[in-house]
């Protein structure tokens, strides 16, 4: 099994990834904690989608001290890949999302199953452990199914400004039905709140299931990928220098198709990010303290 990180967005976000700040004394970063969660969860690979200019600093901070315990390989993310160069604007500068930046490393991945993951959330380790036991049923089911790990909402939150979560509906058996995108979502001492389109506030319970970006799939949803990446590219009514292909929609729209079914998984895993500046001491503070409760080495490539 594959772990594929989304990664070619770090060195915009942080301003070289050299400036990553390392979020223990050990000097690991967030995405190592991923990689190790994955590692004893069973997956015996890791692909890195990063854009080809970074391929020296992200090997130098982040690569090398993971090679050798696990099988590490790089796809490379870029405007002109996948996308004929008549349709694309000369000012566009913006990528074309999260789905083409799977279709990106479909070579590299291949024929195995793999989970999908932002480089820079923690997801902990039950998630992983979830993840890997449905993709191990997966291979011998027939048909396409998918699976992505909700987290309860109030395991999401922070507490210096809102944030943007897609609230997951499902059935009685826990298949996936929508996600809805919900934007400026604050915390409550009873959950968590969100404003509507008509400027409505809207509670939200802590328990409610809420999509962090980490989907479980076969090699078989490339062809679902693919198809539904070029309607975008043809599609005339976007916005053609910043409109982007996002992973959620296009399962959803397979899904609608019912070209596939996705099995929300509950996990018991909080999720730690840091969406805002303030965040990174309450990040540290908290994985810190996992460290000292045993789930993690401390130094976990020593």
């Amino acid at each position: 099994m594959t772990l594929l990180v989304l990664a070619a967005g770090m060195g915009s976000r942080y301003g070289g990834l050299k400036q990553i700040d390392p979020i223990t004394e050990s000097g690991e970063f967030i995405i190592d904690f991923s990689v190790f969660d994955a590692l004893r969860a069973g997956f015996d690979r890791v692909v890195f989608i990063i854009k080809k200019e970074n391929y020296d600093d992200f090997r130098s901070t982040i690569g090398k001290r993971i090679e050798g315990k696990i099988k590490v390989d790089y796809a490379f993310q870029a405007l002109d890949m996948l996308v004929d160069a008549e349709k694309i604007p000369a000012e566009r500068v913006k990528p074309w999302g999260t789905t083409h930046a799977v279709l990106c490393a479909e070579d590299v991945v291949g024929d195995d199953s793999f989970v999908v993951i932002n480089a820079d959330d923690f997801y902990g380790a039950d998630a992983y452990r979830k993840a890997a036991e449905f993709l191990r049923d997966s291979r011998t089911a027939e048909g396409r199914h998918y699976c992505m790990i909700g987290y309860r909402l109030g395991n999401t939150l922070t507490d210096h400004g809102s944030v943007a979560r897609g609230v997951c509906n499902m059935d009685d058996s826990g298949m996936l039905e929508t996600i809805v995108e919900r934007t400026k979502i604050f915390k409550e001492p009873d959950g968590a709140s969100f404003e509507d389109e008509n400027g409505k506030k809207v509670m939200l319970p802590g328990n409610t299931l809420v999509s962090m970006n980490m989907w479980g799939f076969t090699s078989s949803i490339f062809d679902g990928l693919r198809k539904e990446f070029a309607r975008f590219i043809d599609d005339a009514e976007r916005e053609p220098l910043k409109s982007e292909c996002y992973l959620p929609n296009v399962v959803g729209i397979l899904r609608n198709a019912g070209e596939c079914d996705v099995k929300v998984i509950e996990t018991s895993s909080r999720w730690y990010g840091v969406t805002y500046h303030d965040d990174k001491p309450g990040v540290v503070k908290s994985i810190n303290a996992l460290i000292d409760a045993g789930e993690y080495p401390r130094g976990l490539w020593k």
